[in-house]
This record gives structure tokens, C-alpha cells and sequence, in this order.
């Protein structure tokens, strides 16, 4: 139920969601058709701007602290799930990477140097058909392919969301005594992550990678609207959301 509902709310968090319901009441209630017109062409431009992706992009990834330690060599490296396009790599039979492979490079880079002795890959698939692709089994298979040892490498492929990779992680660094770990993701996605992996007993340093933030003044932004700022403004959005939904039911606790 939790899973549908997540999937509901990243529906209504979508500025393009919230112009097709302005578009909608416009047809509707004819009296306001240029109201709503109005209303979902600035919804659009809004979100569409890099100054509105930059100030929301900072917010989300304000709290996103490494505490990566260079001179530690880790027990093991947990590596989280969604940098995968899971229907294109069905489709191919090859891995196919999103726009965010930050996560797999910087994890096979720390397996490579030797600042990590193993890696847990904690991801499933939303997708409940049998043969549907498992993120964790694709993303290990690429590792041993680049030349990192299968007995270095741990899966977990039944979780399908960030509260569910901390649940299924916690049992395997138990049986396997890990002491030193090392958290990988998304700087967006980071503060949740290491909140809910702090909630159910793992302390983990963090490594944020996939920064998105912007250096830029917005003097220097493009005020033009472009179709990637407004996926950016959206995933920003759905991250504080999840955020907020995460601990008002008690799945995140201070992880700092």
C-alpha cells in the first residue's frame, strides 16, 4: 500500500501534473478558462528556469555531508540502488545507466583502489514479474566484468525503496561484521538515505556523489524554460517530499 501511495504522491508533486489539473479546471469551469490558462503556463515557466532549479536543488542537497575518510580503507561499501534504466536493460540485455551512474563509477573506484575490501549492492525492482531485471544482480554482474572478485561482492535485491534497503541491510552487516561502511548515493538522495540506514543501526561515513547544485549567480541563469530543468525541479520536489514522509513515520533519525 505504502509503495502505491509513494507512487500517487510523486504524481501530484509533478509542476506538470499541477499544469494538466490547471488545464482540466480551465475546461471545466469556463467562467476561469483564462485563469487556469494562465495559472498553468506560469506553473510551467516557474519550474522550467535554472533559478528555480538552482534554489531548489541547493535546498535538497544543503544537508548532503561526506564524511568520507581518504586514509580509511572500509570493510565494505554500500552501494544503493537507482542509477539503473531497469526497462531499457530488459529491453537490450545490456546494462543501461539513467542520467545519474555516479553512484556504480565512484563505487567500483573505491572497490579498484583498494579504500573499500567489499561492496553490498542493495537494490530490487519495483516490477513483479519473475523475469524482470534485478538491479543488484545487473550492477554486480558489471563489477566482476570490470575485474572486481564475486567473493567481494554482497547482494541484496529484494528492497524497493530506501526504507526497505536499510531493512535489508542491516542483517547482512550483521553476519558479515562489517565495522567500518561507507554509504554511496546521490547527494539529493543522501540525507534520507543515511537517516534511514541510521534509523535500524547502521552507522555509515557518507560519500555524495551525482552533485547537481549550481554555482552559477542567478544574474548569469538561463531565464529561458528548458524540458531538463523542469525533470530536475521535479525529482527535487519529490526528494523533500519523501523526505518529510520518511520521518513523519518515524523511518529516519540523525545520522550526523
Amino acid at each position: 500500500m505504502f509503495l502505491l501511495l509513494s507512487k500517487l504522491l510523486d504524481l501530484l508533486l509533478s509542476p506538470l501534473t499541477w499544469a494538466l489539473l490547471f488545464g482540466v479546471a480551465g475546461l471545466l469551469l469556463r467562467r476561469w478558462k483564462r485563469l487556469s490558462q494562465l495559472a498553468a503556463l506560469a506553473v510551467l515557466y516557474a519550474f522550467s528556469i535554472e533559478p528555480t532549479v538552482a534554489l531548489l536543488t541547493r535546498a535538497t542537497e544543503a544537508d548532503a555531508v561526506s564524511t568520507y575518510r581518504p586514509d580509511t580503507v572500509y570493510d565494505a561499501v554500500i552501494l544503493l540502488g537507482g542509477g539503473l534504466d531497469a526497462a531499457a536493460t530488459e529491453r537490450s540485455g545490456q546494462p543501461e545507466y539513467n542520467a545519474a551512474p555516479e553512484r556504480m563509477m565512484r563505487t567500483f573506484e573505491l572497490l579498484r583502489d583498494g579504500r573499500a575490501r567489499q561492496v553490498l549492492i542493495t537494490a530490487g525492482n519495483l516490477d513483479a514479474r519473475p523475469e524482470a531485471v534485478v538491479e543488484a544482480d545487473v550492477l554486480a554482474a558489471q563489477l566482476e566484468h570490470w575485474g572486481i572478485a564475486p567473493e567481494r561482492i554482497v547482494k541484496e535485491g529484494r528492497s524497493r525503496n530506501t526504507r526497505e534497503n536499510a531493512l535489508q541491510s542491516e542483517p547482512l552487516v550483521r553476519e558479515h561484521g562489517w565495522k567500518s561502511l561507507l554509504l554511496v548515493t546521490s547527494a539529493a538522495h543522501l540525507p534520507r538515505a543515511a537517516g534511514c540506514f541510521a534509523a535500524v543501526g547502521v552507522r555509515a561515513d557518507t560519500l555524495a556523489v551525482d552533485l547537481r547544485s549550481s554555482t552559477l549567480p542567478p544574474a548569469k541563469m538561463s531565464w529561458l524554460p528548458r524540458s531538463g530543468a523542469l525533470n530536475q525541479s521535479t525529482d527535487m520536489l519529490r526528494e523533500l517530499a519523501g523526505r518529510l514522509v520518511y520521518r513523519v513515520r518515524g523511518w529516519t533519525e540523525p545520522w550526523r
